[in-house]
């Protein structure tokens, strides 16, 4: 069973990655992943990740290049207005899979994603 709420930034966090994970496996980066992106992250967010991918030539909310395979969102922290949540991308190459862990924030007033860091 999966349960979620509009009212917890964890849920909103596992909700984007579900949803932005299925659409880059079935048809990449496209106008719905950008949709997502309006949707679930602030502009400040947006503004920093298209600067960060001009630089790293990454998708910025992966921290990557590809699409994972699997993916878990758990809560970490919260506090000064922010919660910040532990997501684990599953990856496969050749047929070995391994894990990147990364830390995305959410501002409690407005649920929506604003910051996103590696978590080595």
């Amino acid at each position: 069973m999966r349960s979620g709420s509009p009212h917890s930034a964890v849920d909103r966090v596992a909700d984007f990655y579900g949803s932005y994970v299925d659409v880059l496996h079935d048809s990449g980066r496209g106008q719905l992943a950008d949709a997502l992106r309006r949707h679930y992250l602030t502009a400040g967010l947006r503004e920093r990740l298209a600067r960060w991918e001009a630089r790293h030539h990454q998708d910025g909310m992966l921290r990557a290049e590809g699409v994972p395979v699997e993916w878990s969102v758990v809560v970490n922290d919260s506090g000064m207005g922010h919660c910040w949540s532990r997501v684990t991308l599953t990856w496969k190459a050749a047929g070995h899979p391994h894990t990147t862990r990364l830390m995305v924030q959410s501002d409690l007033s407005t649920l929506l994603i604003s910051g996103i860091r590696t978590d080595e």
